[in-house]
């Protein structure tokens, strides 16, 4: 372990909170990450409705929970299988009921974003709604759960940064090996906090400032998905500057996982826009 960086009268904050809210019986009882993934769907459905009574939605309000139910399963499902494809999949296989305890944590954001684009088409399949316009629906409200979601990161001490002293590094205990003297601890940077603000605060409110203040929606189905693709993508690039590489998982060409796969969302968030800014405008 690399030596403790010290500043003469500088005191860290430590991040040891329980992951739970409230009693919990093992590993039974409210989790803060499953009540950031509620507060994200409160929101994205919240916002939905918005929309619906704006006249700015071709989703009816009738439609949103059918709609929302649907998101649900891409998430979990996308989120959790993309965890062992992109970084764990030995674990697939070596032992496959891995998957299934979902205690222990592993999701994804980019596999969740493969199970939302599934759902998506799905639901536009089925109820013969644009399959572009339920997109920009969608990503318009993402970010709210991307915030929640980094918040319970931060709060269970994973997903930590490399190791910093500027004055608001953090202490994550669960970063060394159990037992191991907090004076001994590295303190890092809360890169959860930086995603949390990034992905989530800031990118929230750019894409609501885009649907409340742009015809984008109406006359370029596609472009504010496209656009949010990239700003999250480029978000996210930035955060892994901070952010420590998982010990377990190997980087691909030098580049860190979440890098590396963001790149993919560069390319297709610029092809959505290239290919909303070709089509004919809406009447």
């Amino acid at each position: 372990m690399m030596p403790l960086p010290t500043v003469p009268g500088l005191a860290f904050l430590v991040s040891d909170w329980s992951p739970f809210l409230g009693p919990h019986w093992g590993n039974f009882g409210v989790r803060y990450y499953g009540l950031a993934y509620i507060l994200g769907f409160v929101s994205a459905a919240w916002l939905l409705h918005r929309y619906a009574r704006a006249g700015r939605s071709l989703l009816p309000a009738a439609q949103i929970a059918d709609f929302m139910m649907a998101l649900v399963l891409g998430v979990m499902i996308g989120g959790r299988l993309g965890y062992f494809i992109f970084y764990h999949p030995a674990d697939l296989i070596n032992p496959p009921w891995t998957i299934f305890m979902v205690w222990k944590g592993g999701m994804a954001s980019h596999g969740g974003f493969i199970g939302v684009a599934v759902a998506i088409w799905w639901f536009a399949r089925a109820e013969k709604i644009p399959l572009l316009h339920l997109a920009d629906l969608v990503t318009s409200t993402a970010s709210a759960g991307l915030f929640f979601g980094r918040i319970a990161n931060f709060i269970n001490g994973e997903l930590w940064g490399k190791i910093s002293v500027v004055p608001w590094a953090v202490i994550f205990p669960r970063s060394v090996d159990p037992g191991t003297p907090l004076a001994r601890i590295p303190p890092r940077h809360p890169s959860q906090l930086y995603e949390a603000g990034l992905e989530g605060l800031v990118l929230l409110a750019y894409m609501q400032w885009r649907f409340w203040r742009s015809d984008t929606v109406k006359k370029k189905p596609g472009h504010l998905a496209g656009e949010f693709l990239i700003a999250y993508a480029v978000a996210r690039i930035i955060c892994e500057v901070f952010r420590e590489p998982d010990a377990d998982v190997t980087p691909l060409f030098g580049l860190s996982r979440g890098t590396f796969y963001s790149i993919f969302l560069v390319l297709l968030g610029g092809s959505l826009v290239a290919f909303s800014s070709r089509r004919r405008p809406a009447a």
